[in-house]
């Protein structure tokens, strides 16, 4: 188990029964840029992997 999937357990367990848009997300991922600036690069290849189409080969 890595790291990363404490995180994305606990959210599912937190938050998991919630419907979420992706509008809402981008929200929240703006919000966290904000208060974490050095995490940008990282939540951009995060938002541009998920607007991308499944059959997308370059992911």
């Amino acid at each position: 188990m890595y790291f990363t999937d404490r995180g994305i357990e606990e959210l599912a367990d937190r938050r998991g029964a919630e419907t979420v848009t992706y509008e809402g997300l981008a929200d929240s991922l703006r919000a966290f840029v904000d208060v974490h600036p050095e995490f940008e690069e990282a939540v951009e290849r995060l938002a541009t992997w998920l607007a991308r189409p499944d059959d997308d080969d370059d992911l």
